[in-house]
């Protein structure tokens, strides 16, 4: 193609800005891997430090409560400090907690890493999101690297699963953790030399301790709620209290952000309704999402017999939809159509992949059932997440964009917590009903008691998968509802889009 027939770049674009999505994006990608990747190495892990039952969830947990608890502190400082500085210095602790936990000897060893790879990815996420809200800012170019962030940010979980089964069953547990090291180090490097974060974009305003300390608190209390329900039930008095101490602990947030003069969380960006919208549809998305990883990696081992490495491939339709979706769907239309007009959509068909999945049996096909849901899956989510990733963040005051970003990365945190204990428990309960109603043909043994066995474990994740559904035909009506505003550059409800953003007429806080 000749250079005439080669669209100009932007006004002012910084002209590596690609290249800094790469390594943006490469970032992203090992964030999001280490929320899976770990799981599968689990049991080996166990095994080789002596870790007990009863401690074993806290290699997954520690990671939770350090990282959802601390990502709005981990947003505002990249606002503060600087998002290339806090994205370089994020990968720098990142890869160091990862050599720690490849490098365990023992229990108190690994958990400690695991807490210092959620600290450091607090830190991380945000400044990789918001590094891209202020790089791209021209609507096509913007649609683009942002379908490429959304791709990853879905997909990254089940590509986690297949990458965790290869070095488990092929190399051992420690390289789910080392292989992070050569991510960070590129990631990294490539940061140092090509991005250029905008002048004037940072937030001069004194740190609001009170908020910190409040939002952190009462993030790791609502976190480890949902994570204790899971395990000890949701009428367990401790269970109870914590989630009693979240609500009081967040309310008391929301009434201090209200009042201070510089507040780490500034009310502004999360209560415009299209920025609202993004928050609490994607996080209910996430719940029905992570639901779908837990029954289906435990349906493929444990009643189909999967190896991990099969396993993880058998995720790959699903990481093909929600890039096709991402890249090809959304991005394509995210200049011509509006926002809700492809999340609401998005979830819908993400609903429908999991409607066909209620009907999982025992013996049910993989390429009749199991294939096209996660296609549609895939398709659906990918889809809606592109234009959510853009949306939660396009527009907003750039000293505030690390603090957006941060709530984005919240919501899917918090969402993923929300979705593994609650859809477990419905899904044991379901499980544990099937076999009182067959109590007799369970305690038979044989082959007969194994089959009744397997046939409750699938019952109980149908009835779950049932409650999925019902979540992400909520997410839709809350896309079709609360997300009004237009394409970028339309000027249509709820904003000035684009070119107007370029013009400054927008107001300080004012999304689209």
């Amino acid at each position: 193609m000749s250079k005439t027939a080669a669209a100009p770049a932007p006004a002012g674009a910084d002209p590596s800005r690609w290249k800094a999505l790469v390594f943006i994006a490469l970032a992203q990608l090992m964030v999001v891997l280490d929320a899976t990747i770990v799981n599968i190495a689990l049991p080996s892990a166990q095994t080789d430090l002596g870790i007990s039952d009863g401690n074993r969830q806290w290699v997954i947990t520690a990671y939770a409560l350090a990282f959802g608890g601390l990502l709005l502190f981990g947003g505002r400082i990249a606002d503060k400090w600087g998002r290339k500085n806090a994205f370089i210095t994020g990968l720098a602790g990142f890869a160091l907690a990862s050599a720690l936990g490849g490098a365990a000897t023992g229990e108190a060893m690994m958990l400690g890493a695991r807490a210092l790879q959620g600290a450091f990815g607090a830190l991380l996420a945000p400044a990789a999101l918001s590094l891209l809200a202020v790089t791209f800012t021209d609507a096509k170019e913007r649609a683009k690297a942002f379908g490429i962030y959304g791709a990853i940010a879905g997909g990254g979980g089940a590509v986690g699963l297949i990458l965790g089964g290869f070095l488990t069953e092929y190399l051992n547990w420690r390289w789910t953790f080392f292989v992070n090291i050569p991510f960070a180090i590129v990631a990294a490097a490539g940061a140092w030399m090509v991005i250029r974060e905008p002048a004037g974009s940072r937030n001069a305003a004194r740190l609001d301790v009170p908020g910190v300390i409040l939002s952190t608190l009462g993030l790791v209390s609502l976190v480890y709620g949902f994570t204790r329900a899971e395990s000890a039930g949701w009428s367990d008095a401790i269970t109870v209290s914590l989630f009693v101490a979240s609500a009081v602990l967040l309310l008391a947030f929301v009434a201090v952000e209200s009042k201070v003069k510089s507040p780490l969380l500034p009310l502004r960006v999360l209560l415009e309704r299209n920025r609202g919208g993004v928050y609490l549809s994607l996080g209910l998305a996430v719940i029905a999402m992570f639901g779908l990883f837990l029954f289906l990696t435990y349906y493929l081992q444990v009643v189909k017999g999967f190896s991990p490495v099969k396993t993880g491939f058998a995720f790959l339709p699903m990481i093909a939809g929600m890039i096709t979706g991402s890249t090809q769907i959304g991005a394509r239309l995210m200049t011509r159509v509006a926002p809700r007009l492809l999340m609401g959509p998005g979830f819908l068909l993400a609903g429908a992949g999991m409607l066909l999945l209620t009907q999982l049996e025992v013996g049910s096909s993989y390429p009749a059932l199991i294939l096209p849901a996660q296609l549609l899956l895939g398709l659906g989510m990918g889809t809606a997440f592109m234009p959510a990733m853009s949306l939660a963040t396009y527009g907003v005051n750039p000293a505030d964009a690390g603090v957006a970003s941060a709530m984005v990365n919240t919501s899917q945190q918090v969402g993923g917590a929300i979705g593994t204990a609650l859809l477990n428990t419905i899904a044991a309960s379901a499980t544990t009903a099937y076999l009182t109603d067959h109590a007799a043909q369970a305690a038979a043994g044989g082959d007969a008691g194994k089959l009744i066995q397997a046939q409750a474990m699938v019952e109980g994740y149908s009835a779950a998968i049932w409650w999925a559904v019902g979540i992400l035909v909520i997410s839709a009506t809350i896309a079709f509802t609360l997300i009004n505003t237009g394409r970028p550059g339309s000027g249509g409800p709820g904003g000035r889009g684009a070119g107007a953003r370029g013009r400054g007429r927008r107001h300080k806080g004012c999304v689209l």
